[in-house]
């Protein structure tokens, strides 16, 4: 549904677009023969201001896409609601420093052959309500797999990248005929092993309730009569169309974004294979120029070939400490600039930046303020914040309110910051900037989380609930530190570790934390990369 190009191009709202971006990026690098499909989003998703109270304003945040893209001649229909809703593509070459490029379509309903209603479909990225959602969705998988058709791509696999593609598994079915072969006597899915051996399917929620679901009446007036009703109750749920259940049950692999997501996955849907091929992020993207030049000084394909890295360990600590102190000087000025709060270079900086969400749990911090006054008074430490929270979610919107009204009430105890309008740009800032990323989800809804690898090639270090992907790259006083165990961490946990081993690591052993940077750009970098998972992705999940 989304993907993260670059900031200029607003067709991402967070970690699943960026996931999508670095994975092109990642494809391009290694030269695979891949398509991306995506929406165009013409409004974004949200310019984020706040108020004076603290509050999210949510605006549009428009974009124009034949800035950057070539639109394309081709035209597909798809039909919405018994009107044939018409579909073009717009396509953009995302090239690679060797000269590799991807194909990347966005798919656009704005056309003057559609209705008001209908040239609005794709504009909305993450529409409010089920039926523009559906109707996307229906764009996205039965659309997205006509147009590579019309533009004559021969597509070998179809990974869907999330549930929301998952009606592409209908639109096959439909272009595959099926024989009495196909049906597996006793079983009551109708699998048309074509199909299945042509999809792959990677979710990327660890909540059954987070599934996108349709009732059926509104997927019969929207959908028609595209396919059966009760055919599709067998294959996707016999009370409402579950897009997660749907793709399952009609791609021949699918796969966690983590080991411990994939045990999750496999536990919400017993019975399915779900493999494990954690995330990785784009080395060279998200990492500081400062640091790229380093890395290049001993290591020169280190951005094509990021398990080099595993020999920054050998990297001088002055050299190393410098390059951070670079990057947290652009930092700061920066959070003075959108801020105007003055931060020290000598004092350890906090990051925590992502998705605004109640499961993120970025008030954690400011469970015990007592105790917080009480560790910052005996170890000074510096806090920035940034993130956007969707326009409907209102606790999201409260926890903004909440982190603003902190900043602002414990200002002349903890120099603190909250930056609006978090995107591409600002994400590599922060992740390059910060001594330490603090992440705290509450298990486990945490599927991967990726900003914390993006800080990792910087020689940030994680402090961390043991959720998702850190639970493979923790190694605890090595590549950083973990709060809690694996069923939750609490306030309590936090505390102690920033006051008894963070804080004091940083003040009184300087050494030793240049050790633990190096010691996370050689373990977590070389591994937790998406040229790591592209290549995984092909050898298992491609060519199977």
């Amino acid at each position: 549904m989304e993907i993260a190009i670059s900031p200029e191009m607003h067709t991402y709202s967070g970690g699943l677009g960026v996931l999508a971006g670095d994975t092109a990026r990642s494809s391009a690098d290694l030269d695979l023969p891949i398509v991306f499909v995506s929406l165009v989003s013409r409004t974004g998703f949200v310019r984020q201001e706040i108020d004076e109270r603290g509050d999210q304003i949510a605006k549009p945040d428009p974009w124009r896409p034949e800035t950057w893209f070539q639109p394309l001649e081709a035209m597909i229909a798809v039909k919405i609601e018994g009107r044939e809703v018409w579909i073009r593509s717009w396509l953009y070459e995302l090239k690679c420093p060797l000269g590799h490029g991807v194909p990347v379509l966005l798919l656009d309903t704005d056309l003057d052959q559609n209705s008001a209603e209908d040239r609005e479909i794709t504009n909305y990225l993450y529409g409010d309500n089920a039926s523009y959602r559906l109707k996307q969705e229906i764009v996205l998988g039965i659309g997205g797999a006509a147009m590579l058709r019309a533009l004559g791509f021969t597509i070998r696999t179809y990974h869907l990248n999330e549930g929301h593609a998952a009606l592409l598994t209908i639109y096959l079915l439909r272009e595959f005929p099926r024989s009495e072969e196909d049906i597996i006597p006793g079983d009551p899915l109708y699998e048309h092993e074509q199909v299945r051996e042509c999809c792959v399917f990677t979710t990327h929620t660890p909540v059954a309730a987070a599934f996108d679901k349709f009732p059926y009446p509104l997927v019969e007036s929207i959908l028609g009569d595209y396919i059966e009703i009760e055919e599709l109750k067998l294959l996707a749920g016999a009370d409402r169309l579950n897009m997660t259940q749907l793709a399952l049950n009609l791609s021949g692999y699918v796969n966690g974004v983590s080991e411990r997501h994939a045990q999750t996955t496999a536990q919400i849907f017993p019975g399915y294979r779900v493999h494990a091929i954690t995330n990785g992020v784009h080395a060279p993207t998200w990492t500081h120029a400062r640091f790229a030049r380093l890395f290049e000084s001993i290591l020169p394909h280190w951005a094509h070939e990021p398990e080099t890295l595993t020999r920054a360990d050998q990297l001088a600590d002055a050299a190393i400490w410098d390059a951070h102190q670079a990057a947290k000087s652009e930092l700061l000025a920066l959070i003075h600039d959108q801020a105007r709060v003055v931060m020290g270079e000598d004092v350890p900086l906090i990051g925590f930046a992502r998705r605004m969400t109640e499961y993120k749990r970025p008030d954690l911090l400011f469970t015990d303020i007592e105790r917080f006054k009480e560790i910052a008074g005996q170890r000074p430490f510096q806090v920035v914040f940034a993130g956007a929270a969707h326009p409907n979610d209102e606790g999201g919107r409260r926890l903004i309110a909440t982190l603003n009204q902190h900043v602002r009430q414990l200002s002349n105890s903890v120099p603190m910051a909250f930056l609006p309008n978090y995107n591409m740009r600002m994400a590599a800032s922060l992740v390059a900037g910060v001594d330490i990323w603090l992440n705290t989800p509450a298990p486990p809804f945490e599927a991967s989380g990726t900003s914390g690898m993006k800080a990792s090639f910087n020689g940030v270090l994680n402090l961390s609930v043991l959720d998702g992907w850190w639970i493979e790259a923790h190694i605890e006083g090595v590549t950083g530190w973990a709060i809690g165990g694996r069923d939750g961490a609490n306030a309590d946990d936090l505390y102690r570790k920033l006051s008894e081993k963070v804080l004091p690591l940083y003040y009184d052993d300087k050494a030793r934390w240049i050790w633990m940077m190096k010691q996370a750009i050689s373990k977590i970098g070389s591994y937790f990369n998406s040229q790591r998972m592209m290549r995984r992705y092909a050898t298992e999940a491609y060519i199977r």
